[in-house]
């Protein structure tokens, strides 16, 4: 049998209101399907309220840390849990999200611009779908170029505004503007199996994006973006073979916030 050597590196809690399932049940998925550990990432609180529909109150960030500590005390020896976050990026919000990683040691921090969030559009859509399109590029550096984050997350998350609009080539001057810049960053970025239930039904981000950035030499996490337990490392297999295909050799996670690399091919191997 293969020794297991990938973690599920996007995965949430029910305290982010849209997700079912206790921590325990996430990594009892993890070590079915042959991972060596989970690391839980659930949405981190922001500040004002902003977005507060869709993750955890600031009151329930030691809720949190706490549930994680459980399930790595239940699944030790079996599955490594770690503790991470995911973290909402725009522009001000800086200060605040420095401060609440700084509060507990974190594994892994991934940075989002969830262009679909009320209070996101409320503040920079303004009707034009292009000058969208090229704003969630732009914060995607920004975030990058922030410091706070070790792998950016789903980035390409805006091709589903309007799936019937999206055109790789009218976007791609954005898209390697903003890649040049994570690239220097020397952040990571996802590559998240969960865009294949979304309005454009493909992992994001797609292949072409994927080339670009193999180009640039910017690493990539895998994650399933899981919901639910049932949703841990699905499609693992499917986005190694697509890392492959695009000219990757190696894929990546985070402990400690430091950037390990396991090859694909034993990656590959390791999956049950």
């Amino acid at each position: 049998m293969s020794v297991p050597v990938l973690y599920e590196s996007h995965s949430h809690t029910p305290l982010c209101r849209h997700a079912v399932g206790e921590p325990e049940e996430y990594a009892a998925m993890a070590e079915l399907r042959g991972l060596k550990g989970i690391i839980f990432t659930c949405h981190a609180p922001l500040p004002g309220g902003f977005a507060a529909e869709v993750r955890m109150t600031p009151e329930q960030f030691d809720d949190y840390v706490a549930m994680v500590a459980r399930a790595r005390e239940a699944f030790a020896g079996r599955v490594d849990v770690r503790l991470g976050l995911e973290s909402d990026y725009y522009p001000g919000v800086e200060p605040w999200l420095r401060e609440l990683h700084a509060r507990v040691p974190l594994h892994h921090v991934l940075g989002s611009v969830h262009y679909q969030m009320r209070d996101y559009r409320a503040l920079f859509h303004r009707g034009d779908l292009a000058a969208y399109q090229e704003l969630y590029y732009e914060h995607l550096a920004l975030s990058a170029e922030s410091g706070l984050f070790d792998t950016l997350a789903h980035p390409d998350l805006i091709k589903n505004e309007a799936p019937d609009q999206w055109d790789f080539e009218k976007v791609r001057p954005w898209i390697v503007r903003a890649l040049d810049r994570v690239a220097a960053t020397g952040v990571a970025m996802e590559l998240n199996t969960s865009g294949v239930l979304k309005a454009m039904p493909e992992m994001n981000p797609s292949p072409s994006q994927l080339r670009l950035m193999c180009e640039r030499g910017i690493p990539v996490v895998l994650g399933a973006d899981a919901h639910t337990p049932l949703r841990v490392a699905d499609g693992y297999a499917e986005a190694l073979r697509l890392l492959q295909s695009v000219g990757y050799t190696e894929v990546s996670y985070f402990l400690e916030r430091t950037r390990r690399s396991v090859p694909i091919a034993e990656a590959l191997a390791s999956l049950r």
